[in-house]
């Protein structure tokens, strides 16, 4: 078998490797090395890829050395999250916990505890996997992401900023900084859901739901759907049914099938036909919905 082909100790390519200790040292090093250059951040994607020859770097930028990518602390735009942030550090994270659990809960389904303590929030959203589990929690929350050049920064909903599989909205010398959490209404209640190969796997199907009562109808409702298309999804016409309705089984049953509708058929598809995927989405988003509706009328 090739040694290009399998994940080896070895890498076999020569590249330089970059350890700036600012933003504006990355960003120029960007900036300077165009396509050839790629970020380290956690590696649990890119070291696999490049010793598979799926991606060939010549320049090697570790933002390790950053200080303030990595962080979670809350201001007065909300939940701000470091890009460099440790998928570990959100799951355990007393204040996504008691802020945003969904993150948390989404988090703790990724890979498993090692990969968890390597692999990094930026580096899950960047790689614009359509498997990735952190982009449709984050989705749902209405999450800004924070994007860094050196003549400033600019800010994306995590909408636009997903453009499809493996690509982002980021111009020459720019990178991913972070991101920001609006805060939730107290009594939102949030729930994901997720199938794959095995516990350790990366998504088949993934949804995601946050929801409020008031008097007893949705109020506020957000559901999102990974792994289906180009790019996770928010799923407008289930929530516009949702809002201001009483939460019935009748009700979710006609939602979860404009849930299902978003699936975008690909015959390339290895892991699951089209209609598998159909069909778990609808059964991952009733779980979903019907978790969440049961955390906001506690929290009512």
């Amino acid at each position: 078998m090739s040694i290009n082909k399998v994940n080896t100790h070895i890498i076999p390519m020569e590249f330089q490797y970059h350890a700036p200790t600012t933003l504006a040292e990355a960003s120029a090093l960007l900036e300077k090395y165009g396509d050839e250059a790629k970020i380290l951040a956690g590696g649990t994607d890119l070291i696999p890829h490049m010793k598979q020859r799926k991606v060939e770097a010549t320049h090697v930028i570790n933002i390790k050395k950053i200080p303030e990518l990595a962080c979670i602390k809350e201001t007065s735009k909300g939940i701000e999250i470091g890009a460099n942030t440790k998928l570990r550090a959100i799951e355990l994270s007393p204040l996504i916990k008691e802020k945003t659990p969904l993150l948390s809960e989404a988090a703790a389904t990724v890979g498993s505890v090692q990969i968890r303590n390597l692999g990094t929030v930026g580096g899950n959203i960047c790689n614009a996997s359509p498997s990735a589990d952190m982009a449709t929690p984050l989705l749902a929350l209405d999450t800004v992401v924070n994007v860094y050049n050196r003549e400033g920064s600019k800010d994306y909903t995590l909408e636009e900023f997903l453009h499809g599989r493996g690509e982002v909205k980021l111009e020459p010398g720019e990178l991913l900084t972070g991101m920001t959490i609006p805060l939730q209404p107290k009594n939102a209640g949030m729930a994901f859901e997720k199938v794959g190969w095995t516990t350790f796997d990366i998504a088949t199907v993934n949804v995601a739901a946050v929801l409020t009562l008031k008097d007893g109808k949705i109020d506020h409702c957000r559901v999102t759907l990974g792994a289906c298309s180009p790019a996770p999804v928010r799923v407008y016409q289930a929530e516009s049914i949702l809002i201001g309705e009483e939460p019935t089984q009748e009700l979710f049953d006609e939602a979860v099938y404009l849930i299902a509708a978003c699936v975008e058929p690909r015959e390339s598809w290895r892991r699951a036909p089209p209609e598998y995927r159909r069909k778990a989405s609808q059964a991952l988003a009733i779980d979903a919905l019907t978790r969440s509706i049961e955390k906001a009328r506690r929290l009512a």
